[in-house]
C-alpha cells in the first residue's frame, strides 16, 4: 500500500475543514460571523488533533493554526486559508509528471511579464545581482541542465526570486507547480529569496500560498 504524501494529507485536511464548516453552517439559521467561523474551526482542529483524524505529516500545521486561531480569532482567516490550500493542492496532486517542461513554461511566462530571468549562469557561491531593482528570477544553469531529463524534474531545483512572490506562485500554479515558501537564509543571491521545486511537486511542508 502506497503511503500518503504530505500533499495528499494537506488536501484531505483542508477539504475536511471546509466541509465541516459548511455542514455546521447549514444547521444554523443565522449567518455566522468570521469570529464564530474561526472559533468553530479552532475547536474542530483541536478535536481532530486529539483524535488523530489526519496524518502525522500535518500535525505541526494543525498545532500552528490552532495557536493562530486562539491568538488572532477571525484574524487567522482560517476559511480563506483552507480554500487557498484546496485550490493549490488539488492542482499539485493532479500534476506529478512533466514538471521539467512545466518549469520551462514557467520561465517563459515570467519573461513575458517583463521579469529579468537568468538561467545561463552557474551559481556555486553567494552573488549579488545588479538589476536596478527590477523583478528577477534566477536559476542555476547547472541545475537546469542536470536536474531535468525528458521533460521531467528528476532532482529538486532552486529558484531565486526578487519581486512579488504572489506573482511567482500564480504563474507556477498555472503550469501545475507548487513551490516551497521563500527562504532568505539559504539563498545564494543577495536580495533574493530561495524557493524549491521538487520532483512530483512533493513538498514536505506547506507550499507558498497564493493570496
Amino acid at each position: 500500500m502506497q503511503s500518503q504524501t504530505y500533499n495528499q494529507a494537506m488536501l484531505i485536511l483542508a477539504q475536511a475543514g471546509l466541509e465541516a464548516l459548511a455542514s455546521s453552517a447549514s444547521s444554523h439559521k443565522a449567518k455566522r460571523t468570521p469570529a464564530q467561523e474561526s472559533h468553530f474551526l479552532c475547536n474542530w482542529m483541536v478535536e481532530s488533533l486529539k483524535e488523530k483524524r489526519f496524518s502525522k505529516l500535518v500535525a505541526d500545521d494543525l498545532t500552528q493554526w490552532i495557536r493562530a486561531a486562539r491568538s488572532q480569532g477571525a484574524g487567522a482567516q482560517l476559511p480563506n486559508l483552507f480554500s487557498r490550500i484546496v485550490r493549490q493542492y488539488q492542482v499539485a496532486t493532479s500534476n506529478t509528471q512533466g514538471l521539467g517542461n512545466a518549469l520551462l513554461q514557467l520561465i517563459e511566462a515570467m519573461k513575458a511579464l517583463g521579469w529579468l530571468v537568468i538561467t545561463e549562469s552557474q551559481i556555486d557561491t553567494k552573488l549579488k545581482l545588479d538589476g536596478q531593482g527590477q523583478s528577477s528570477l534566477i536559476i542555476n544553469a547547472k541545475e537546469l541542465t542536470e536536474h531535468l531529463a525528458n521533460g521531467e524534474l528528476i532532482k529538486p531545483i532552486s529558484l531565486y526570486l526578487r519581486g512579488d512572490e504572489n506573482t511567482l506562485a500564480e504563474q507556477a500554479l498555472a503550469q501545475g507547480l507548487i513551490l516551497s515558501q521563500g527562504n532568505k537564509k539559504t539563498t545564494l543571491i543577495k536580495h533574493h529569496k530561495a524557493y524549491i521545486l521538487k520532483p512530483g511537486n512533493n513538498l514536505i511542508k506547506l507550499c507558498l500560498l497564493i493570496n
